[in-house]
Parts: C-alpha cells; sequence; structure tokens
C-alpha cells in the first residue's frame, strides 16, 4: 500500500530495558528481530484537532519485562506533539523504523503522553483550545491490548488505528455550554502485511434529488462492517453493537475536494476479507438522533496490499 509517511524524527531504544527483556547483543539475529510502528487515524466529523503529546513508547513481551522506546526528534526535544486529525485516509506518522527488539510474543503496546492534551471544535473560534480529559493519561498512558510477534532475524511492521470518532467523548457541561471532552481509546493493532483498502464515490447530487433524502443537508458517511451484513443488521456508532462484531468497524465521513456533487471516501488498513459498507447522509454524533437511514448497501472484497474500488452510491444497474 502507498501511505502517507510523516518521518522527521528519530527514536532511540533504552538499551537498559532491552537487556532486562533478555535480548541479546544486536549482532545476534538468533534473539532479536526489527519492528517498525505507526500511528493513523479514522476520520472524525465534528472536530478539527485532535492533539496529543506522546513521549514514549513501551512494548510488554509475554516472559520479560517491558521495553521502552523513548522519543527524540531531530530538533532534540523528548517528546512528539501530534494531530491525530493530520494522519486520516490512510496517511501515517511513523513512531519508529527498524528498531530492534528481543525477538518472541508481545502482550501489549502503550503510548505514554505529555501534558496538556486538547481538541479544537469546527465551526469555534480557530484558537480556542478545549481540554481532553484522558483517564489515567499522566499515569499509565493509552495502552493497546493484543497479542503480537516479533521474529527472530525478521521484522515486523504494525500500524495503530486510533478511531478517533470511536475514542472521544463529548459529555458536556450542564448550564455553562462549554464541552468537555473525555479520551476512551478505542485503536486496534494493524499488521501492514495483511491489509488493503477501500475506494469510492457518493453521488450527493443524485442522492439530494430523492425524496427520501430531500431534507439531507448533512454530506454524511460511508460504513464499513465485516462480513456479508443484511440491510436490517446496519448499526450506527451508537449501537449498543459498537464493540461487536455486528456494528460497524469504522465510519468514514465522504469529502469533496473539487466543490463538485460527486463526494469521496477512502477506507484505509482493512484486513483482508468481506465488508459490507452503506452510506447515510444523517449525523449519528447526536445521541438523540433517529435510527439511520442507510443507501447503497454492498458488499467488497479486500485483498492485501491491494485499493479495492467499491460501485459507485447509490447504486445503478
Amino acid at each position: 500500500m502507498n501511505h502517507a509517511l510523516i518521518k522527521g524524527f528519530a527514536i532511540t531504544a533504552l538499551a537498559a530495558a532491552v537487556a532486562a527483556c533478555g535480548g541479546g547483543g544486536s549482532s545476534d539475529s538468533d534473539s532479536t528481530g526489527t519492528m517498525s510502528l505507526g500511528l493513523t487515524d479514522a476520520p472524525v466529523t465534528d472536530l478539527t484537532e485532535v492533539n496529543l503529546n506522546i513521549t514514549s513508547v513501551e512494548v510488554k513481551p509475554a516472559e520479560g519485562e517491558s521495553v521502552t522506546v523513548q522519543v527524540e526528534t531531530e530538533e532534540g526535544e523528548n517528546s512528539l506533539d501530534i494531530n491525530l486529525l493530520d494522519f486520516q485516509g490512510g496517511k501515517v506518522v511513523q513512531l519508529f523504523e527498524g528498531q530492534e527488539f528481543p525477538a518472541g510474543q508481545y502482550e501489549w503496546i502503550r503510548l505514554h503522553l505529555g501534558d496538556n492534551p486538547y481538541v479544537k471544535e469546527d465551526n469555534a473560534t480557530p484558537d480556542t483550545e478545549v481540554d481532553l480529559f484522558v483517564p489515567s493519561g499522566f499515569q499509565t498512558g493509552l495502552k493497546l491490548q493484543g497479542g503480537f510477534i516479533i521474529p527472530a532475524g525478521g521484522s515486523a511492521d504494525f500500524t495503530i488505528d486510533f478511531d478517533v470518532r470511536k475514542s472521544i467523548v463529548n459529555a458536556g457541561e450542564k448550564g455553562t455550554g462549554d464541552s468537555k471532552y473525555i479520551l476512551r481509546p478505542a485503536h486496534r493493532l494493524i499488521d501492514n502485511t495483511e491489509v488493503g483498502s477501500i475506494i469510492g464515490d457518493v453521488d450527493y447530487g443524485l442522492i439530494s434529488q430523492d425524496p427520501s433524502f430531500a431534507d439531507c443537508d448533512y454530506k454524511g458517511s460511508v460504513y464499513v462492517y465485516n462480513g456479508d451484513v443484511p440491510e436490517g443488521e446496519l448499526t450506527d456508532l451508537n449501537s449498543e453493537n459498537l464493540e461487536t462484531e455486528d456494528g460497524p468497524l469504522v465510519a468514514i465521513p465522504v469529502t469533496n475536494e473539487d466543490n463538485a456533487s460527486v463526494y469521496s471516501y477512502k477506507a484505509a488498513f482493512l484486513p483482508a476479507g468481506e465488508y459490507t459498507i452503506a452510506y447515510s447522509c444523517q449525523d449519528d454524533d447526536n445521541e438523540d438522533e433517529e435510527t439511520l437511514e442507510f443507501l447503497g448497501r454492498q458488499t467488497v472484497t479486500v485483498e492485501v496490499s491491494e485499493e479495492t474500488e467499491a460501485k459507485a452510491i447509490p447504486l445503478t444497474e
């Protein structure tokens, strides 16, 4: 796959942590392997920035002590300021590349955070920053569960898919009108050697001529589900099935760069397999919204390292 790779900084491992993990020297290819780790984000509709400060990355082998990788930028800074929304639609920020680790099975990855995470809201004053609360974020960071392997004498290449739209909750503050955002991470670790993507178009001009969607002034999103999901079982992001295989894996807002009636989307970092996609012009960020109406349901097969083009929405003969 072609990813927009953002480099511009170096990473150094803490040698003492590697030693504690039981790894041999860099010349011992039978006991070590290399790992690359990037970060991407699924699109979001009501925020313009989601800013975090990443200080280090910690990985935990099944046996032995964890290994910590300290961030060190080219400018000499010991942390990385990142707006997650800069890395959507398959774009990636590379946290480290070709870093040597002890070979074997690993249990989790943790992103350690610095101070003052914040968001900026759509339609707000451009310079207005709203605090982002990360429960236990400064103490324990953002932890990603799930096993993976770094092969002896080989390499592993992963991307953390950080789904902001599922992760950030607007709790609000009654009586003040101010927003209060809470980060409850919904992210997954992706093996880059096992994924592909889906691209497609939505003809909003044609849809707006349909009486059923005549009052729809929101350009909407394409929802992606694992497997072949019947039309009557399609659920939105507020569904109680969100974290199950029946709920949407991701919702991709359609974008329009040419000011035309045809909008486009890209669902990246999807493991090879069959998916159901469907479009809705409604906005399910509002918890009071009625059940979404979907249009253009279809199944799409994703292949490794391939960009699969879906049928245009609405579907035509």
